[in-house]
């Protein structure tokens, strides 16, 4: 059994899938949760599909970009499950797997997330005629500067896509095909490891990371004042 785990965002996503067919899936809102709401959950699609986390055979995970917490809890656990239960792990990009859904319109994908700042975190991905490619690796950047990166017709998706439709359309006119907003699923997360796994092309737990495209926003401690004696030596 596969088991997939998402929480690059606000959304977060489970996925369990064997011999090819997705045995149960589950998509919620869980904001700044996903320490409290993820193993209950997954716990909870084991019970309903009548399952054991003992069968698992590999765990595929969201490795990122998206939100500093939401990643640290993914990975975490994921990581937990591969070591405890000796099973392999593969990290699938965050974007990639928002992107991977819409493969079959033939446009260049562009999935966006809130990077927060006035910024925002893309990719640009394409199903050709040689198979599923990446354009342009992640990366941070603005809608201004997205737009005038953009030369042809482009399907933009992910949650913060609803957020920015607008300027996209006003920059970008007809070159802007706007997904419509729908949860996100992790099974594109098995879609994407499916050939890794054929390969046994896995990560090494131990070093396996989140992508972070800047670092977290950490306040820097105060050097410490040096007091001097006025006294004489």
């Amino acid at each position: 059994m596969l088991v997939a785990i998402d929480t690059s965002t606000d959304i977060a996503a489970l996925a369990l899938a064997q011999d090819g067919k997705v045995l149960a899936e589950i998509s919620w809102r869980c904001g700044r949760n996903h320490s409290v709401e993820l193993l209950p959950r997954l716990t909870r699609l084991l019970d309903e599909a009548k399952l054991s986390l003992r069968d698992t055979s590999c765990v595929i995970v969201a490795k990122g970009p998206g939100s500093f917490n939401g990643l640290r809890v993914g990975l975490s656990t994921a990581k937990g499950l591969a070591f405890s239960l000796s099973v392999p792990i593969i990290g699938i990009g965050s974007l990639e797997s928002e992107a991977y859904p819409h493969a079959e319109s033939g446009l260049p994908i562009c999935p966006i997330f809130n990077a927060g700042r006035g910024e925002i975190a893309v990719a640009l991905y394409q199903k050709t005629n040689s198979g599923w490619r990446t354009l342009t690796s992640e990366h941070i950047t603005t809608v201004e500067a997205l737009a005038n990166e953009i030369t042809e017709k482009t399907l933009f998706c992910g949650e913060y896509v609803a957020t920015i439709a607008r300027q996209l359309k006003e920059k970008l006119k007809e070159k802007a095909v706007i997904a419509p907003g729908e949860m996100r699923s992790a099974v594109s997360l098995i879609e994407l490891a499916k050939p890794r796994i054929d390969a046994g092309d896995y990560d090494d737990p131990a070093t396996l990371q989140p992508l972070y495209l800047r670092r977290p926003n950490i306040t820097r401690p105060k050097r410490r004042r040096k007091f001097t004696d006025g006294g004489s030596k």
